[in-house]
């Protein structure tokens, strides 16, 4: 899967990704920092490439309507994260991509569990 990293991951969520066989680009790569989130997913969107983020704003799917764009995953991590939790929820994000792919929907991804926007009819 094709994949953004936000500003707010860094090269350590990158490698544990690729390694798991994703396309993986950031925003820092891309001279991005800053841009509006709204940018932010128009470009993910021009470049088919789902949103990996800690930024709770894309967790809104009123703003950010999951089936407008290439996916988002929120990564959830506790008050004070350290580095282990936020390599489990990079670990738990890369096996569900292996079963499901992430295309037009809202993950919220914790350590050891997602859990899935569905659209409502």
């Amino acid at each position: 899967m094709k994949l953004k990293l936000d500003e707010n991951l860094g090269e350590r969520g990158r490698q544990v990704l690729i390694a798991a066989g994703h396309d993986v680009c950031t925003v820092a790569v891309q001279k991005l920092e800053g841009a509006t989130d709204a940018e932010l997913l128009r470009r993910c969107a021009a470049e088919q490439r789902a949103l990996v983020t800690l930024d709770m704003d894309f967790a809104n799917p009123l703003v950010y309507p999951p089936e407008r764009h290439a996916g988002v995953a929120v990564l959830r991590l506790p008050r004070k994260p350290t580095r282990a939790h936020l390599d489990h929820v990079i670990a738990t994000l890369a096996e569900a991509l292996r079963r499901q792919s992430l295309e037009g929907e809202l993950w919220i991804v914790e350590a050891g569990r997602i859990r899935i926007h569905l659209q409502e009819d």
